[in-house]
């Protein structure tokens, strides 16, 4: 019998209509990726269709949009401020999404969004300008929140080296950075962007235009996990304090229901396409594309403001057998942009590729050395995915043409 890890299915199969695989993890348990947990995977059908790519015929085919958009200008008016003041919290990295969901509730639906902004690890030159120009060229108010860079670069590397999911504080920190700063604000009304649905949540999740209660805990802050550690034992462990962690700590659903705080996806209201944000933004807000393709896949303007993002996707890759152009082309497809055959190619060609232009920074980042990186890397394949031959690891199992 194969071991595998992450209670992944043992048997490899890739979605008919885009090249997701069922070992992608649903997006409800994205941040959490430990060896031994059982986890939710995208589901398939019997026909070998992943349930993003049957979000996207119902999104498509069966959603009456225009009802849609009523409902949403019904929400948006019971939280309408009267008298001034911001009345929606948008969280924001200014990248292309969050921008244009900023920007058309502004100026298309009369809003006034405070968009709040959970610093990157480390900010690339074309994310800082377009974290900018949402600001200067948007007309987006904005507040940059910049946790302690102490305890993030050790909670990124306990993260890495306890789940190699370097992303995993920072996923928590742009999570609920919308609802902490509503609670702090008194503004009840939070926009995210994109419906989870869009990347493989359980399908009847669809039909929620709010985020998951479940992801704000009501566990004791002591007892909650952060980079594979309980937040007991690195208070333990380190010199940090549990006020250092405040930003780390979800409200509880319980507070969110007593303050009246809704968390909401704009992309349950409007029918959701990243290429077309991406126009838009660019158009509206400033926002710049990359100069030249992103290492691991072949596009140039998704997750460019970051130089950790790159390593959030190898090791995706790793743990998975799913790469940041796999990511890149299941969504191109649904969308229509290209087709299977077209996204197999670039699987093929990008997925695999290491991510070096900024290897020698990570590795300073998380305080380890090349030869650590890879020790705790290979550590993590599973040996369904992986197998070693003539020392080169070679992924067992690839999307191919039907």
């Amino acid at each position: 019998m194969v071991k595998t890890f992450y209670g992944l299915p043992e048997k490899v199969i890739f979605c008919k209509k885009c090249v997701i695989s069922n070992q992608r993890p649903s997006s409800s348990v994205e941040f959490k990726h430990l060896k031994k947990e059982k986890k939710s995977t995208i589901e398939f059908d019997e026909e070998g269709i992943c349930s993003a790519c049957r979000y996207s015929e119902i999104k498509n085919k069966l959603i009456d949009w225009d009802k849609r958009e009523r409902d949403l200008l019904s929400l948006l008016d019971q939280h309408r401020g009267k008298n001034g003041g911001y009345d929606v919290i948008v969280p924001s990295s200014g990248g292309k999404d969050s921008s244009f969901t900023a920007h058309i509730l502004k100026y298309k639906y009369g809003m006034n969004p405070l968009t709040i902004t959970w610093a990157p690890h480390l900010y690339t030159d074309v994310g800082r300008k377009n974290i900018e120009s949402l600001a200067h060229e948007g007309g987006i108010d904005n507040i940059l929140f910049t946790p302690n860079g102490k305890l993030h670069r050790y909670l990124t590397s306990q993260a890495f080296k306890n789940l190699l999911h370097p992303f995993q504080p920072f996923i928590i920190g742009q999570k609920i950075i919308g609802p902490l700063m509503a609670l702090k604000f008194d503004i009840p009304l939070v926009m995210y962007g994109e419906h989870q649905a869009e990347y493989g949540n359980i399908l009847s999740e669809t039909n929620s235009p709010t985020m998951d209660e479940k992801f704000f805990s009501e566990k004791d802050p002591y007892s909650l996990s952060l980079g594979g550690k309980n937040v007991s034992d690195i208070l333990k462990e380190t010199n940090f304090s549990i006020k250092d962690l405040t930003p780390y700590i979800p409200p509880t659903s319980r507070k969110l229901k007593e303050r009246n705080i809704n968390v909401f996806h704009l992309g349950y209201y409007l029918k959701w396409d990243p290429q077309e944000c991406y126009y838009y933004s660019q158009e509206n807000t400033g926002f710049k594309a990359n100069s030249e393709r992103t290492e691991g896949t072949y596009s140039k303007y998704a997750s460019i403001d970051d130089k950790i993002d790159n390593f959030h996707y190898y090791t995706t890759l790793i743990k998975f057998g799913i790469g940041r152009a796999t990511y890149d082309a299941a969504q191109e497809i649904r969308n229509g942009k290209i087709s299977r055959e077209e996204g197999v190619a670039l699987v093929k060609k990008f997925d695999q590729e290491f991510p070096k232009k900024y290897f020698n920074t990570f590795l300073e980042y998380i305080d380890i050395n090349e030869n650590q990186f890879f020790n705790i890397v290979d550590s993590y394949r599973s040996p369904h995915l992986w197998d070693k031959k003539n020392d080169s690891w070679q992924l067992l199992h690839e999307v191919s043409n039907l």
